[in-house]
């Protein structure tokens, strides 16, 4: 075989080799189970920043991103003129679709008025660190309030509204101040959601005493009821402790006298005497 056949041959080979390898390739690719890639066919609008509660939405801060239709999303909105000149009652963050639940209602205005729950009215009482709780009196927490009372000589101390949502926690300016600043808002003033009736009760405590805040878990929705605590109360010594009885040992049951032992009385003797008379033997019984 001289060089060019050889060559032939060798590049021949190799194509056969080539074709069988792109077939085999071909066939394996095509077993390959198709998968569907969603794909969005409209979209809704999202936040370009973080937005806080009361803000009135502009067309500045919002924008459109397309959403899969396959999954799409609950009380969404596909046209930002839906959503501008509405307030939100819900904190929105960045890039998260703004839905119907988190609006104000349109002509509703922004701020705090259309958070408030239908039927429930907004009251600010003024707080500082000790009585907000150390600052953990944030927005959608629940507290207590406290009212104490201070007379001569018996003040009193009681809870007079349970299980109280906080709508804000500092003013307007104090929480502008903290976004600029990149600090925690200064807690001066506390914004809570009570009844007209607990609204009146908190006027009347924060005017005639002092108020004072409890956090609660938010788990926990069972009212507080107390009778409250007075001074006279607080400051009584404890009571002593009542006496333990300790009930004397049982005496053990006197044992009964032993009875006197039968008197046996003794058999009589028996003598057996042999008697001989004459040739004749016999036994007698003597007693």
């Amino acid at each position: 075989m001289n060089r060019t056949t050889r060559t032939i041959f060798v590049v021949t080979v190799a194509v056969v080799l080539a074709a069988t390898a792109s077939f085999g390739v071909y066939r394996a690719i095509k077993r390959i189970p198709v998968r569907e890639v969603p794909v969005a066919h409209y979209s809704v609008v999202a936040a370009k920043e973080n937005l806080a509660v009361g803000t009135l939405v502009t067309k500045d801060v919002v924008k459109l991103v397309p959403w899969p239709s396959s999954d799409p999303l609950p009380g969404g909105i596909d046209s930002i003129d839906q959503v501008v000149n509405r307030g939100l009652i819900a904190s929105v963050l960045k890039n998260e679709p703004i839905s119907e639940s988190k609006l104000a209602p349109t002509e509703a205005g922004a701020g705090l008025p259309p958070t408030i729950p239908a039927g429930m009215r907004a009251m600010s009482v003024k707080v500082n660190e000790v009585i907000g709780v150390a600052g953990f009196t944030v927005p959608g927490t629940r507290v207590d309030v406290l009212a104490m009372i201070r007379e001569n000589n018996n003040s009193m101390s009681r809870i007079v509204v349970s299980n109280v949502q906080v709508l804000t926690s500092g003013t307007k300016y104090d929480q502008d101040q903290s976004k600029k600043d990149g600090k925690p808002i200064k807690t001066t003033v506390v914004t809570l959601a009570v009844t007209p009736a607990d609204a009146e009760r908190v006027a009347l405590a924060a005017t005639t005493g002092q108020i004072a805040l409890a956090l609660r878990n938010p788990l926990d929705v069972q009212p507080a009821q107390t009778t409250g605590v007075r001074m006279a109360e607080l400051m009584a010594p404890p009571a002593a402790p009542a006496p333990v009885r300790v009930a004397a040992p049982k005496k053990p049951a006197a044992a009964a006298a032993p009875a006197p032992p039968a008197v046996v009385q003794a058999a009589p003797l028996i003598y057996r005497v042999e008697a001989i008379r004459a040739q004749k033997r016999s036994e007698e019984t003597v007693r």
